[in-house]
């Protein structure tokens, strides 16, 4: 079992396009990228949004969380 050389992979690349197709290839590529993207946003927006906290009775508290401590 070596490792594959460039015409396995080139083989392999035709029969995939065969079975799938390019349009079907393209839009999978589309929606691939398109999530990757989506999800950077999402990244982007929670660190950029202020951090909230709740205490048990409901109550919020704004701010910025540092440091947790565990209180007994």
């Amino acid at each position: 079992m070596g490792s594959f050389s460039i015409w396995h992979w080139l083989i392999v690349l035709v029969i995939v396009l065969l079975i799938f197709g390019t349009k079907k290839l393209r839009n999978i590529g589309g929606d691939l990228g398109g999530a990757v993207k989506n999800f950077k946003d999402a990244m982007r927006e929670e660190q950029a949004a202020p951090k909230v906290e709740q205490k048990p009775d409901g109550s919020v508290i704004e701010g910025e969380v540092t440091q947790k401590t565990k209180s007994q």
